[in-house]
């Protein structure tokens, strides 16, 4: 393969600008997708935009991981479809420039991507769910009811479970209350009242409810007996403090963990169970996904060289297809190896494997003048009708 700087300059700058378009796309469509809460903090629970600022930068990394690799991918198969309609490629043909020669510029291509993906896996990713964390202690200790959902059993308070039906921010009015308080260990107590009214204590990271017409069933579960009463009006206090100070000190999630805090766990497990294989995947994930870079990379290329104008939407459809594909070879290997059912490394690699098998099949096919959708497709689609 014989190297040629000018055609790899040329090539590398075609790819950066529809790189930077398909990352700004889909950030946008990740804000977007967050658009309704981002509206319902700023609006119902007065959090300034600084803090809604913050929330999507630390929540980006975790994005990134994912739209990275399917930029680099999308940046190439847009850059040879470009190049493919322009008959760029039957010029440097031509001019004795085989498909091989182009490679060096996907390579490199693909090496920077991979490189931004493992910077996102192995730093982007602990300090993203550490920072969520702390800035999430902050917002609830200035909006304390800002975690309380419709049609959502919230757990936040200790020993207390609050499920509301409707909630209407603007009066604090609370419609079908229910909550099983089990904070006495010898009795346990149900509440329901149809009306609520909802008050915070920010300062005391209080949760104050003032209940109307509903009814108390205590279970005392040491005397077995059950007591049912009925009120017109009932106060109840959740204190949220205890929650949000043992919350810094709780277990580290997988993606808070840098390589070394994940391979000292991995050394000397005590059992290896939902959680051990949770953090052999989270290990695997760091170096498989910067290196899918690579498999979509070489993937994109035939799909964009042999695509002409009445193609392209295919050779793009196809494309996109295939990181789908990829995608959930991924998530299907995460649910599997969390299990155990196999090894959670195979589950890890195989998208990476299957989807670079196929890049170089088809590479291979392109570059031995063998065409990819007139003859490959249509005899995959007769094999699977004939079976």
């Amino acid at each position: 393969m014989k190297f040629n700087a000018i055609i790899t300059r040329h090539i590398l700058k075609e790819m950066f600008p529809p790189f930077a378009v398909n990352i700004l796309f889909f950030m946008f469509v990740f804000i977007l997708t967050e658009i309704l809460d981002i509206t319902d903090m700023i609006v119902n629970y007065k959090v300034g935009l600084g803090v809604v600022a913050m929330l999507l930068v630390y929540s980006m990394p975790y994005f990134l991981v994912f739209i990275l690799p399917m930029s680099v991918m999308m940046a190439i198969l847009l850059t040879f479809l470009r190049m493919s309609g322009d008959n760029e490629i039957v010029a440097l043909k031509s001019g004795g420039i085989g498909i091989y020669q182009l490679l060096p510029a996907v390579f490199t291509f693909c090496l920077m991507g991979a490189v931004l993906t493992g910077a996102m896996t192995v730093y982007g990713l602990p300090w993203s769910r550490s920072s969520l964390k702390a800035l999430t202690i902050e917002i609830a200790k200035s909006n304390i009811d800002i975690g309380l959902k419709e049609r959502t059993f919230n757990n936040a308070f200790k020993g207390v479970m609050l499920y509301v039906n409707k909630i209407d921010l603007q009066t604090k009015e609370l419609r079908d209350v229910f909550i099983q308080d089990e904070r006495n260990m010898n009795t346990m107590i149900t509440i329901v009242a149809p009306r609520g009214k909802m008050a915070s204590d920010p300062e005391r990271l209080l949760f104050h409810l003032r209940l109307y017409n509903g009814a108390i069933n205590q279970v005392d579960l040491k005397e077995r007996s059950v007591n049912a009463v009925r009120f017109d009006t009932y106060d109840i206090q959740l204190d949220l403090s205890e929650a949000l100070e043992n919350l810094p000190n709780d277990p580290k999630h997988e993606q808070e963990m840098g390589l070394s805090e994940l391979w000292g766990h991995l050394q000397h497990p005590k059992e290896k169970d939902t959680r051990y294989y949770r953090r052999l995947i989270e290990l695997h994930r760091k170096f498989a996904i910067p290196l899918a870079c690579f498999a979509l990379g070489v993937l994109a290329v035939p799909l964009g060289v042999q695509a002409k104008s009445a193609r392209k939407a295919f050779g793009f459809a196809l494309g996109f297809f295939m990181f789908l594909l990829y995608y959930l070879l991924l998530s299907a290997g995460i649910v599997f190896g969390e299990t155990g059912a196999y090894p959670p490394a195979i589950g890890i690699w195989l998208p990476n494997i299957v989807t670079g098998a196929v890049g170089w099949a088809l590479l291979v096919r392109t570059v031995n003048g063998r065409p990819v959708y007139i003859d490959l497709f249509p005899r995959l689609f007769s094999w699977l009708r004939r079976a």
